[in-house]
């Protein structure tokens, strides 16, 4: 096949309906995630498999090391060999390692840098592929379907990959493929590493990283992730959430083109833009990169807690500067939700340390729903130890303070009271890690845990009052 190719003659379908036409039955948006702990013959094969590769690669690294070491720790040099590892073990490792990656903090720094790596592309599948996918979830050949279709991809990644098409009325569509066969080998190997988690807890370094807990998260996201029922559903529910107060014109999302889509496939608008973490570009673009990022995280925190589904995976490739100066959200394979409890708890959270700095509360709502001991000590004084850990970090800007850090403080000082933080508040805290990351270079005196513009739709009333009585204007 020549790419890219332009379809023509009558042989084109302008009226398809796909299976999700009428969107996906509820059945379809259920996620079923095989059991961890089963371990067959399949397993068993796959474990030398891993276990030679991880030999060879760290060997490697470490005898380079010592031939060449150019200033860097023998640490550092088989951190590197593990990831040579993920990389060539595929899908399932390179999650681990872009999970790694995006958690600073909770993982050696040698091996969270070393992961950075699994953030880049992964190699593609061929465009032979490519077509008998599309034909095996539509039904038809991508010459019947669409106007044109490119079997280049225009970007490949751990379960997916992206092709550019043009729709039968002219519209520039992309079509997220899922990976062939890719569901059993990654759970296959998830096992694999559940009973290597285990080994691990007997260690003093597996139950300082909660191993099984890493890749019990790992094994619930990855599922999720393969169904993309669910994706394009929550895709389509974001968007259209995002202009439910009448405001947010520059922040958008793709559209899912419903008609297109299928178990293995969304086809959805395609955007053109500048990748958030291109900064040079984005100033030479002239981008008034704080208003921006206010607005992008405005809409965010909206979804978390308002709506319920919030972009669980904010990474400069999933967020996009377009052309005409508005910003997007891409890919919606991970996304997390808090219950109306914890949705409160955040409200109360940032309402308070926005608008009126009374820790109490949250002691208080920590309390009615028995997270916090009511023997720990009064609202005011546990509010008061809250509070003194929280103000001094809060009036410094971004440039002088990691968000991330100060919500995992405050989940440490939690747990130290008896709360038990779910795993979406873990979630939340790696959102505002990424986020941190833009505004210290598009905004450094930035400081994004004041700005009430960001509640604005959460509080309109309290909002309007505080930017009223602090003389504070707050952008359209």
């Amino acid at each position: 096949m020549t790419s890219p190719e332009t379809f023509g003659g009558t042989g084109l379908i302008t009226s398809f309906r796909g299976p999700f036409a009428d969107r996906p039955p509820a059945g379809a948006l259920a996620v079923h995630a095989p059991a961890l702990h089963e371990f067959g013959l399949d397993e068993l094969r796959r474990m030398f498999v891993i276990g030679a590769v991880f030999t060879w690669t760290v060997a490697r690294s470490v005898v380079v090391w010592l031939v060449r070491r150019k200033h860097r720790s023998v640490i550092t040099a088989a951190c590197e060999g593990v990831v040579d590892a993920f990389e060539l073990l595929g899908p399932t490792f390179v999650k681990l390692g872009q999970l790694i990656a995006s958690s600073p903090g909770l993982f050696p720094a040698p091996l969270a840098d070393a992961c950075l790596r699994c953030l880049d592309e992964v190699p593609p599948f061929d465009g032979e592929t490519a077509c008998r996918l599309i034909e095996a979830e539509l039904g038809h050949p991508p010459n019947v379907l669409f106007r044109a279709f490119d079997d280049r991809p225009l970007s490949a990644a751990s379960i997916a990959q992206v092709h550019a098409c043009v729709l039968p009325d002219g519209r520039a569509a992309v079509l997220k493929l899922q990976r062939p066969d890719i569901t059993h080998r990654m759970n296959c190997d998830l096992r694999i590493q559940y009973r290597i988690a285990k080994q691990l807890m007997r260690l003093k370094v597996g139950r300082q990283l909660n191993a099984i807990a890493v890749v019990e998260d790992l094994h619930q996201v990855t599922n999720e992730e393969l169904n993309f029922a669910l994706e394009a559903h929550r895709q389509t529910r974001f968007r259209d959430q995002i202009s439910a107060f009448g405001d947010n014109e520059g922040i958008t999302a793709p559209e899912v083109y419903w008609n297109y889509c299928g178990p293995h496939l969304i086809c959805m608008e395609r955007m053109s833009g500048t990748p958030m973490d291109r900064f040079d570009e984005l100033r030479a673009r002239g981008i008034d990169g704080e208003l921006v990022l206010r607005r992008g995280i405005k809409v965010w925190m909206e979804a978390a807690m308002i709506w319920g589904p919030f972009h669980g995976d904010v990474h400069a490739g999933n967020l996009w500067i377009l052309d005409d100066g508005r910003a997007t959200y891409l890919d919606f394979g991970i996304m997390g939700e808090l219950d109306d409890d914890w949705k409160q708890i955040l409200r109360d959270l940032l309402y308070t340390a926005m608008i009126d700095g009374e820790y109490s509360r949250v002691v208080r709502h920590y309390k009615r729903i028995g997270l916090m001991k009511e023997d720990v000590g009064s609202d005011e004084q546990v509010g008061l130890m809250i509070k003194m850990v929280m103000e001094p970090i809060l009036e410094q800007s971004i440039g002088q303070v990691s968000l991330g850090g100060l919500m995992q403080q405050n989940l440490e000082l939690s747990k130290s009271l008896g709360v038990i933080a779910p795993r979406q508040l873990v979630l939340i805290t790696k959102q505002l890690l990424y986020f941190e990351r833009y505004a210290k270079e598009l905004a450094p005196n930035y400081n994004m845990s004041r700005d009430i513009f960001l509640l604005r739709n959460v509080f309109p009333d309290e909002v309007a009052a505080t930017a009223a009585e602090r003389g504070v204007p707050l952008p359209e």
